[in-house]
């Protein structure tokens, strides 16, 4: 028997969770022995281990507890990385040596596979004066462009790039570049971006009342309140960015505001930070914790839901200690106030069980009810460490118990509090769990509703075929074990892509009101939403209470997203807008083929590489077929041969190769690399992606540097019954890609941008 509940569950544990040796052989031969070695290590600091690693390894069995996945994949290795996952930066200077300090350490932190984010608003604006030399500020947006090459040259921990968040102030005079910037498709790729709207800013545009942007005392400019937000609600419509945060309605909330001031958040939104600050996740798989699930008695197990936060506190407390950080001041921030992130997954797995429709005020008020008992449990939890492990460093009583988020917090909770004081500073939080909750049988993500209850997932074999799997949501399944496979699902199943927007909000609002940092959520708006119906949307989330709001309008600049079947006898059932085929076999060589040879003289090297890209012409569009790289350098031939071969077989599979430039442009080597024609280039590898890039441009296979297919993207592809839509996954080339909890995210293996 395995524990798994779906094929895709144990596939995704074997890739990312799987402990393994560095020549691949796995050490962790079931999953229990993941279970275990987790539980092991977190139990490490406790008097009584063994009993504290029984307590943990029953929690993280059947997934019923679910550590954020660097801790799955780290904890018990004895490997030198970061178990927390998001990190805000430090305060940027507005002096050069300052920014450049910054930048080298978010180039340490995200080594270690850290995500980070960054408020650029303490940077002077364009055009203001520099003192002491006769020149003109280049700006922020300048220097994000800097965050940003270096963020596509480090790869982060597990072979994962770095996400990055940049906020900046609604009234810093740079904002409506900054709300336009990544509308260059090019140009700042690897960030998240957020506006930093205050409350005065919302009353100035409910008042129709004008608006100064300033910087350092000075006014730049003045303009309506409503243009602003306008520009910033068109930025998001046309192209999913910015996302908004309220900013003073984070900072009065927070439990800390009596010794910290927050400016930016982690790259999802669910963690507004401090300078420094870090915080490690974890979800309650609410899905695991249903009594008589479809059943006339089907209800949370409350006592059972009591214990398991109970446990995972602690849990992640330990965390706090076994960890280790990429600079010094993180882990003293860490430390000072050990703030951990609880949230939970399976939401709206759990809501069908119980027989409410996701989004219907039922629903919210069940959701509210859940997360108060989440809430509550975390805290008298934290409460009794305090007491026997002490309060974090920088408690004080009164003005903690003080605080936004403790004043709705029942008596019995705040006198543990004042009697004990607290181990954990914010303990709840709900974060992306789009590969942890594929991990655990495929449960619907965190709050979020389920995407699509079935689609048919495409499976790369070791011959290099693909096979069809499917891939059904674990409410539809356990609707279908108990009721037949045949059963029409019931009406209160619903799914993203019919949900009416404002139902969205509400979900959020009322799970906002019992989480003490934020919530990673997508608002799923359908492509013909009105703007103004649109608009409404962001009004609403800041009437009902939200701490920030993230949309996705599928168009021709975001992309579509998987759509999903309708039909008048029931609710939606399958996902059938993406049956793609890639080729299953290598296409054959012609005899003649086109190419192209160019030359690379990498410095201090004796003899040039010379690389040749043939290319061959497939629906009337050319697209490169097979690569040659060849050197005079003995010490180059093993891997320049290994090369030609890698790269000429995904060459020959089809479909968009051209994430092949971003994968070696990305390596950097550490002895330092070069500068060549003016560009800084950091390995030789990123010379031969560069050169690679070159042809695809001069072919027409791509639009240009750092951009796009040119031509159509599914030219090579034999599509059934549509066109397929979206964008290709970067890692599995699937076209499975869709908006998660504020992150794009892979169907079908699981990547994710947000790492």
């Amino acid at each position: 028997m395995t524990r798994f509940a779906a094929p895709i569950a144990e596939q995704i544990w074997d890739m990312k969770y799987r402990l393994k040796d560095g020549d691949g052989t796995a050490r962790d031969l079931s999953v229990e022995d993941s279970w275990r070695r987790v539980a092991r290590s977190l139990a490490e600091v406790e008097k009584d281990q063994a009993a504290w690693e029984d307590k943990f390894y029953h929690a993280l069995e059947d997934f019923k507890f679910l550590p954020a996945g660097r801790i799955l994949a780290g904890a018990g290795t004895g490997r030198a990385v970061t178990l927390f996952n998001c990190f805000v930066m430090g305060t940027i200077p507005d002096s050069m040596a300052g920014i450049f300090d910054m930048l080298k350490e978010a180039a340490l932190t995200m080594q270690q596979g850290g995500g980070i984010g960054y408020d650029f608003s303490t940077i002077r604006p364009k055009g203001a004066d520099v003192m002491g030399v006769a020149a003109d500020a280049s700006g922020p947006l300048s220097f994000m462009d800097v965050w940003d090459a270096m963020c596509r040259t480090i790869m982060s921990a597990g072979s994962r790039r770095g996400a990055m968040m940049a906020t900046m102030r609604c009234d810093h005079p740079d904002i409506l570049n900054f709300i336009e910037a990544k509308q260059d498709a090019a140009r700042l790729r690897m960030f998240n971006l957020s506006v930093l709207v205050t409350d005065d800013f919302m009353e100035a545009v409910k008042a129709d009342a004008s608006w100064e942007l300033k910087f350092g005392g000075k006014v730049y400019h003045t303009l309506e309140a409503r243009d602003l937000w306008n520009k910033i609600m068109r930025g998001t419509y046309d192209y999913a960015e910015p996302g908004v945060i309220f900013i003073d309605r984070i900072n009065k909330m927070n439990n800390l505001n009596y010794c910290e001031t927050i400016a930016a958040t982690n790259p999802c939104g669910e963690q507004p930070l401090p300078p420094y600050g870090a915080c490690l996740l974890g979800s309650i798989n609410l899905a695991r914790l249903v009594k008589d699930p479809f059943g006339k008695d089907a209800g949370m197990d409350e006592e059972m839901l009591s214990d398991l936060v109970a446990t995972a506190v602690r849990m992640m407390d330990n965390v706090v200690d076994a960890s280790r950080f990429p600079l010094e001041q993180q882990a003293q921030e860490a430390q000072a106030k050990r703030r951990i992130g609880l949230g939970v997954t399976g939401l709206a797995d759990a809501l069908l069980m119980v027989g409410l429709r996701y989004g219907s005020e039922e629903a919210a008020a069940a959701t509210e009810k859940w997360l108060k008992m989440i809430a509550r449990a975390s805290y008298l939890a934290s409460a009794e460490l305090a007491k026997e492990k002490g309060a974090f460093p920088l408690f004080d009583a009164d003005k903690y118990l003080a605080s936004g988020s403790l004043k709705e917090m029942d008596q019995d909770v705040k006198d543990a509090i004042a009697k004990n004081g607290i181990r954990n500073a914010l303990l709840t939080s709900i974060a992306p769990t789009g590969t942890i909750s594929l991990y655990a049988g495929n449960v619907s993500s965190g709050i979020e509703p389920v995407f699509a209850y079935a689609y048919t997932r495409k499976v790369l074999q070791k011959d290099g075929s693909r096979t069809e799997e499917e891939v059904v949501d674990y409410a539809v399944k356990m609707y279908r074990e108990k009721f037949g496979e045949s059963a029409a699902l019931p009406e209160h199943f619903v799914n993203a892509q019919t949900l009416a927007p404002l139902d969205h909000v509400r979900m959020q609002a009322a799970a906002q009101k019992w989480v003490d940092s934020s919530i990673s959520k997508t608002i799923n708006c359908p492509e013909d939403i009105a703007f103004e119906d649109f608009k409404e949307v962001y009004m609403e989330a800041w009437d009902s209470g939200c701490k920030g709001c993230t949309t996705y309008r599928p168009n021709d600049v975001t992309g579509s997203v998987l759509s999903v079947s309708e039909s008048s006898e029931k609710a939606p059932e399958s996902d059938e807008g993406a049956e793609v085929v890639y080729l299953s076999e290598p296409l054959d060589r012609p005899q003649q083929l086109e190419g192209n040879t160019y030359k690379v003289k990498w410095p201090d090297s004796e003899h040039a590489l010379y690389i040749t890209i043939n290319d061959i012409v497939v629906g009337g569009h050319r697209r490169p077929f097979e690569i040659f790289i060849n050197s005079k350098n003995m010490e180059h031939f093993a891997w320049t041969v290994a090369l030609t071969r890698m790269i000429s077989a995904v060459f020959r599979r089809g479909g968009d190769v051209s994430f092949v430039v971003e994968e070696l442009k990305a390596v950097f080597d550490p002895r330092g690399g070069a500068w060549m024609k003016g560009k800084y280039i950091p390995s030789i590898l990123a010379a031969i992606g560069g050169v690679i890039e070159t042809h695809l441009i001069e072919t027409g296979f791509i639009e240009g540097e750092g951009m796009g297919l040119k031509t159509d993207p599914h030219a090579d592809v034999v599509a059934i019954g549509e066109k397929p839509r979206g964008k290709a996954c970067p890692s599995c080339g699937q076209y499975d890609m869709r908006m998660v909890e504020g992150c794009m995210t892979c169907a079908s293996c699981g990547h994710s941008k947000c790492g």
